[in-house]
Formats: structure tokens, C-alpha cells, sequence
């Protein structure tokens, strides 16, 4: 599968969790789809095509961030993350 579909598969479930997610969901959405747009943006600039890296570059930049988050936000977001992983790897 190409980088563009994984992203697009990917950015349907944080266009969902806006059409119809609770507030957990949504922020927890929100917050992963900022680390999403840079970890795809830096994939693009350096050329990297293969979809396979979007997931290990996410979870790396949200590791060295999640200092930021409450334990029950970061809860939110590892259940988010869990299930783009199991799109991700479809």
C-alpha cells in the first residue's frame, strides 16, 4: 500500500472522531493529528515513501512528548494510537 493511502485511511479516523467522538476522543484526536501532519510532512520531505514508518515516527514523537499530558489524557491517546496501528497494519 502507498504512503498517500495509509494517510488517508488514517486521517479518516481523526476526521471521525470529529464527526462524532466524545470529548476524549476528540481531544485526544486533535492532539495526535498535529504529531500526525509533522511526522508526514517530514516523511515527505526526505522522501520517504514507505508507509511502514508513519507509526513507529508517531509513537516516537508522541513518547517525547507525552510529558504534557495528564495520565488519563495519555490513556486517551494510547487508545487512540492503538487503533490507528491496527488500520495502519491492515
Amino acid at each position: 500500500m502507498s504512503l498517500n493511502v495509509v494517510v488517508e485511511q488514517l486521517e479518516a479516523v481523526f476526521d471521525q472522531a470529529y464527526e462524532d467522538g466524545n470529548d476524549d476522543e476528540l481531544f485526544a484526536s486533535g492532539y495526535l493529528r498535529g504529531h500526525f501532519d509533522l511526522v508526514v510532512a517530514k516523511m515527505e520531505m526526505n522522501g520517504e515513501t514507505d508507509p511502514a514508518y508513519i507509526m513507529p515516527n508517531l509513537r516516537a514523537a508522541v513518547d517525547q512528548a507525552k510529558h504534557e499530558l495528564a495520565p488519563a489524557d495519555q490513556a486517551h491517546v494510547q487508545n487512540l494510537m492503538d487503533k490507528l496501528e491496527g488500520i495502519a497494519a491492515a
